[in-house]
């Protein structure tokens, strides 16, 4: 299990990324659009001005049960070890243990 800290500071970074997502694709897109180098200057101050912690880039999947971060599967949403004890306890719809 991961600790509590790590997993309220990730929620905390998927709340700024929220918040702060449209104003970032805001200036993304004026970015795009300018041609003089004094206000591409001025675009890219505003975007670093933007909290650190509000930048996409630094989310990190997390198990949604135990909070941790390797080993991690999209599809499910969880890590190895949980996704084999759910599989294992037919948790899992249409998950079957492979043998061959």
């Amino acid at each position: 299990m991961a600790k509590k800290s790590m997993i309220q500071r990730e929620k905390k970074r998927e709340r700024l990324v929220a918040k702060y997502g449209k104003k970032r694709d805001e200036i993304k897109k004026a970015l795009k659009s300018v041609t003089s180098y004094k206000d591409r200057l001025d675009l890219y101050a505003k975007l670093e001005k933007l909290p650190r912690n509000s930048f996409p880039s630094r989310l990190r999947n997390r198990c949604w049960l135990t909070g941790r971060t390797r080993g991690y599967y999209r599809q499910f949403g969880l890590s190895r070890h949980v996704l084999r004890e759910m599989a294992h306890q037919c948790l899992l719809p249409g998950v079957v243990k492979s043998s061959w």
